[in-house]
């Protein structure tokens, strides 16, 4: 097993502390990753499903399990609702078992954020045999709006698109290209490639053959209504290896954003690097996780431990209201989280 040490190069400091429930709640890992295990060897597509949890969660108001949320404080729908997420995203009933775990051993102790982040990095030793260190001592934020979704780079968007939505949270176009690399595992939804794709068959970016594969599993008549979904990687499916890379330049990336990795004179470099040598790749993604799981974390007195990871707990619902109205026109709902406390 490959084993990665949190510790990273560059500006993004640890918020937070490996081994933070040492004391608390010692064996809280090892709860969630039980969770975790039992999922997967009912249905190994929780795992790809879990590490995009915890992206979608990070590049949206940060690490704090809003994505989690089912109840907006301050009304409306939350990120959970939004297109980007509904009925895409999955993996919170396995989140709730590891939660529920949790708290019978430890009450009120590990936030819903963090067992995200230990449940991501849990699917990727399953799938990859990959384990890295995961910093901990998250909190939970208190806000969750469905609008603030579609900041989330989608599967039509460009490579500028794509770096400049990473830079925007502290990532690099490095990065990116690295984290892209999770398509390695998973499937998507015919609305999510069908009709751009035929736009790359005109441009010939995409095999034929394979754009007549996907037209037969994506049929016309249903457009991209259809719930039916497709393998991202061809090859190796549900193991976390280096083949997404491999495949893109013989045009079998499924999605346009897929293939803006090997057309852009600043990433194919870096795809083209993964592509040769699945170590470094996986040493990079291991770092990158680290770093993305540090982007925006609430900690301290910030936030809250929440007692149901859906929900805000009683009486956070109501102050939070109060703090956001108490604050001037102007200020953003995620300074008033910011600073309202437990």
């Amino acid at each position: 097993m490959m084993r990665m040490s949190s510790g990273l190069a560059g500006p993004v400091a640890l918020a937070a502390a490996v081994g933070f429930y040492n004391t608390s709640c010692p064996n809280a890992e090892a709860l969630v990753r039980q969770a975790v295990t039992a999922a997967f060897a009912n249905n190994s597509g929780v795992a790809p499903g879990l590490i995009r949890l915890h992206f979608h969660d990070c590049f949206v108001r940060g690490c704090d399990a809003s994505v989690l949320l089912t109840v907006n404080p301050a009304g409306g729908n939350t990120e959970r609702d939004a297109p980007p997420n509904n009925p895409s995203l999955r993996g919170f009933e396995v989140i709730d078992a590891a939660k529920a775990a949790v708290e019978r051993s430890c009450p009120r102790t590990v936030s819903c954020a963090d067992i995200v982040a230990f449940a991501a990095r849990d699917s990727v030793n399953l799938t990859g045999n990959t384990f890295y260190q995961v910093p901990s001592g998250r909190r939970d934020g208190r806000v969750s709006n469905a609008t603030e979704a579609f900041i989330l780079p989608g599967p039509n968007s460009t490579a500028q698109n794509l770096t400049d939505g990473f830079a925007r949270k502290g990532l690099s176009a490095e990065d990116m290209v690295v984290l892209s690399g999770s398509h390695t595992i998973g499937r998507s939804h015919c609305a999510s490639f069908l009709f751009r794709n035929r736009q790359r068959l005109a441009a010939g970016t995409i095999s034929p053959a394979y754009q007549a594969l996907l037209e037969a599993l994506c049929p016309p008549t249903t457009g991209q209504f259809t719930p039916n979904t497709s393998e991202i990687d061809l090859s190796t499916p549900t193991v976390m290896d280096n083949n997404y890379y491999k495949l893109l330049p013989l045009n079998l990336g499924l999605h346009f954003s897929d293939d803006q990795l090997i057309r852009n004179a600043t990433l194919a470099p870096f795809a083209s690097a993964f592509a040769a040598n699945e170590t470094l790749w996986k040493e990079k993604f291991a770092a990158a996780m680290i770093k993305m799981g540090n982007i925006e974390v609430k900690t301290g007195t910030q936030g809250e431990i929440r007692l149901n990871c859906s929900v805000v707990n009683p009486g956070s619902s109501a102050a939070g209201i109060e703090m956001m109205m108490a604050f001037p026109a102007g200020t953003s709902d995620a300074t008033a989280d910011e600073v309202a406390t437990s």
